[in-house]
């Protein structure tokens, strides 16, 4: 047989699946977060878009109205962006003691630093997410063509006060600082929380179904590489449910004053130009508790529901096509 041996296809399956996996997180599910970005920063909404479905229907009007790429728009930003928090992180972990990985024996002072390096490498990459966020959230319909690195141009313009006009009510970095390290932080604790914890009860329940002759390779890669991504799944998603509230605080505090046109997404066509005057994170709080309720800090919520059911969607699907293909083989 000059077929593939089993370890090469487990490493190819391994490989496969993870890149499914990524494929997912950052195109397929992009719309997704362009719809939950407009929705959370749309304080004129009449409709909280609550449900998956009102969701589907705004989509759909949007991709009728303006062709698909205002439902992709942003991509690029967002890949630039997390280019920039990895790098950011790796060269602040060279140059400092602050781990980038906690060891088996860690110690507070550890965990301290850990957080610290996450907080700070938040801080770094904030107004580059900020110029992200706005080419997500900004209307395709008054848009010229962005380049590439144009959020790195904004981004860097941001800090030293140059480039695109901004209004006065443009909050300054500052301001800013505690809410993107508070909510990175978070967002890094609660999922690595949930990650090990998935692990852990899936590793306990596979460890008494001792594996039988009958059972091939299929079923070891399939118990190798699925519990990790369960884990990363069910991670991100806690994460992001339970920090969304926080999330839609953030956001509207880094589009404030950069004088973003956002779709209208009641109606699916039309324009809104955004004009908050929050002072800072507590008073964007109280203000968005006052005029719109507590739902207000869920606005576009549907708009998770459906990007981690396309997740599933794809898990499921990978797993489907590793098995009948593993099995064809063995």
């Amino acid at each position: 047989a000059g077929g593939p041996g089993p370890e090469q296809l487990n490493r190819f399956a391994g490989f496969g699946i993870g890149l499914a996996s990524l494929f997912t997180e950052n195109v397929l599910a992009h719309p997704c977060i362009v719809l939950r970005r407009q929705c959370q920063v749309n304080y004129h909404a009449r409709n909280y878009h609550l449900t998956p479905f009102t969701i589907v229907n705004i989509m759909y009007s949007i991709n009728k109205t303006q062709g698909p790429r205002a439902l992709w728009k942003g991509m690029g930003s967002t890949f630039i962006v997390q280019g920039i928090t990895l790098g950011t992180e790796g060269i602040i972990s060279e140059f400092t003691p602050l781990p980038r990985e906690l060891s088996h024996k860690w110690n507070l002072k550890q965990i301290g630093g850990h957080l610290l390096l996450k907080g700070l490498t938040h801080v770094i990459a904030m107004p580059f997410y900020s110029a992200s966020l706005i080419e997500t959230v900004q209307s395709e319909i008054i848009r010229d063509n962005p380049g590439i690195l144009d959020c790195v141009k904004e981004g860097i313009g941001r800090v030293v006060g140059m480039g695109v006009p901004h209004s006065k009510r443009l909050l300054p970095l500052m301001v800013l600082t505690f809410p993107t390290a508070l909510h990175g932080v978070l967002h890094y604790v609660i999922s690595s929380i949930i990650q090990k914890l998935v692990l852990f009860v899936l590793k306990r329940g596979s460890s008494h179904n001792l594996p039988t002759e009958s059972s091939t390779s299929v079923q070891s890669m399939l118990d190798a590489y699925f519990p990790e991504l369960l884990a990363s799944f069910a991670a991100s998603l806690c994460a992001d449910v339970m920090l969304y509230p926080l999330e839609t605080v953030l956001h509207r505090l880094h589009i404030q004053g950069t004088r973003t046109i956002i779709d209208n997404t009641d109606l699916g066509y039309e324009v809104l130009p955004i004009n908050t005057q929050y002072e800072g994170m507590r008073d964007c709080v109280n203000t968005i508790k006052r005029e719109e309720g507590m739902l207000g800090f869920y606005k576009g919520f549907g708009a998770v529901v459906v990007q981690y059911t396309l997740h599933v969607a794809v898990l499921q699907l990978t797993k489907i096509i590793y098995s009948t293909l593993l099995q064809n083989v063995s």
